[in-house]
């Protein structure tokens, strides 16, 4: 809840970054794509995008000096992308043509009619002169681009091609191999900029992402933990390129707020040592009452799912492990740190070094600083991991009457149990 709640309060600042403003269709549902459907035509990768309606475009929308189409609370786009519809109303069609001659960069096809029967033939004698003096000859084909006034309209022309016409560059660009994915989000507040960037894959993820910001250094947020550290990066023209190390479906800020003369600062990221891998055995303890034995020796982590006793293969609930191994006093240097990498859990797990907690682990990487709590010689962890109730509902179905620890009816009929508890490697690794 506390992850949470960070990444609300902070996706809640400022305004919304967007170059591109898709106007929504005024026939019904005049609503943005859904059921799958996706954007005609789609955004270009590096470009975020906004959706508005009719009434905004007429009540709230105007050109700024720069030629961007603005709001009253400070939102601003690069471009309007018009619907693919060959329906407009007369005053959408109005505000398009104004929008255009006061210095916006429009992008759609010409409009063929009005929908609507009131004042017909008047109606269409004024739509036709509207499009005609907007699009002029351009046909989508051999003519695709016009000047109106101060602004330019485009029809048959790639968005991409469009915004770097209008002279504006991708917001980020990463390179990303290709079963990976860096999902992300821009916002503004005052004279800070923040990006909410998500690793979307299983995987490590080391990548440079170029911003489309400069002159003020970065700072990586992390939400899990509250945490805030400076950030290598290299200024070049109009962009900061920062290298970031993602972990599996990790989340972090990268948050522009102090200024700074300086073009480069090295990448503070730190190296890591392998100095042990707890292979076993490992004690397990059960809680009573709760199906499985009340404790075993595994000699190497396995899935409670695949164990050939029923009580332990169906558990749900919060078991511990514990476990013993061995820190050279070598290693124990003043002001060393260390981190725990559970590898596998599901689904979540509580640990303690030598009696001392370190945290509670929830989601990926499951790794904790256990700096300072280790010491010479034998030390012992504990691990509590919590699974979900889909195994022992399960289970239940399948037990007698006076076998069965819940005794719900849910329907859970030809599921089988999912993987449950710690499945590692368990490693302990020294920074360097």
């Amino acid at each position: 809840m506390t992850y949470l709640a960070r990444n609300s309060w902070m996706l809640q600042q400022g305004l919304f970054v967007a170059d591109i403003a898709y106007l929504l269709d005024e026939g019904a549902p005049s609503t943005m794509p859904i059921w799958g459907t996706g954007l005609n035509p789609a955004p270009p990768e590096g470009y975020d995008y906004d959706y508005i309606n009719a009434d905004v475009l007429i009540d709230r929308i105007s050109v700024s000096a720069e030629g961007r189409l603005t709001l009253p609370d400070g939102m601003s786009y690069g471009i309007l992308v018009l619907p693919e519809s060959e329906r407009m109303t007369l005053p959408v069609l109005r505000k398009i043509g104004e929008l255009v001659k006061e210095g916006a960069t429009v992008v759609g096809p010409r409009p063929v009619t009005t929908p609507g029967y009131s004042g017909y033939q008047a109606s269409e004698m004024i739509f036709n002169d509207m499009v005609s003096d907007i699009w002029g000859d351009l046909d989508g084909v051999s003519r695709t681009r016009r000047e109106t006034g101060k602004g330019k309209l485009f029809w048959g022309t790639p968005v991409r091609r469009v915004l770097e016409l209008a002279g504006i560059k991708p917001d980020l660009e990463y390179y990303m191999p290709l079963d990976c994915k860096v999902d992300w989000i821009h916002r503004r507040s005052g004279g800070t900029d923040f990006f909410f960037l998500v690793n979307s894959s299983d995987s490590l993820l080391d990548t440079r992402i170029r911003f489309r910001i400069t002159g003020r250094e970065p700072e990586f947020w992390d939400p899990a933990t509250g945490t805030a550290i400076p950030a290598g990066y290299s200024m070049t023209g109009n962009n900061t390129v920062v290298p970031v190390h993602f972990k599996e479906r990790e989340a972090l800020f990268v948050v522009f707020r102090n200024k700074t003369d300086q073009t480069s600062r090295a990448d503070a990221n730190k190296s890591s040592e392998l100095i042990t891998s707890l292979s076993g055995p490992w004690e397990l303890t059960f809680p009573a009452g709760m199906g499985a034995p009340e404790k075993i020796t595994l000699p190497e982590l396995e899935s409670w799912s695949v164990s050939r006793d029923d009580g332990i293969k169906y558990f749900s609930g919060t078991a511990t492990y514990t476990g013993l191994f061995s820190v050279k006093k070598s290693l124990l240097k003043k002001d060393a740190g260390f981190v725990l990498d559970l590898g596998k859990v599901c689904d979540m797990a509580e640990v303690s070094i030598n009696g001392s907690q370190t945290a509670l682990l929830w989601k990926p990487p499951f790794t904790t600083d256990i700096s300072g709590l280790l010491h010479k010689g034998k030390n012992k962890i504990e691990i509590k991991i919590t699974n979900q109730w889909t195994n022992r509902l399960i289970g239940d179905l399948k037990a007698p009457a006076d076998k069965k620890i819940l005794g719900s009816s849910i329907f859970m009929r030809g599921r089988e149990p999912a993987e449950s508890g710690l499945i590692g490697p368990v490693r302990i690794f020294k920074l360097k």
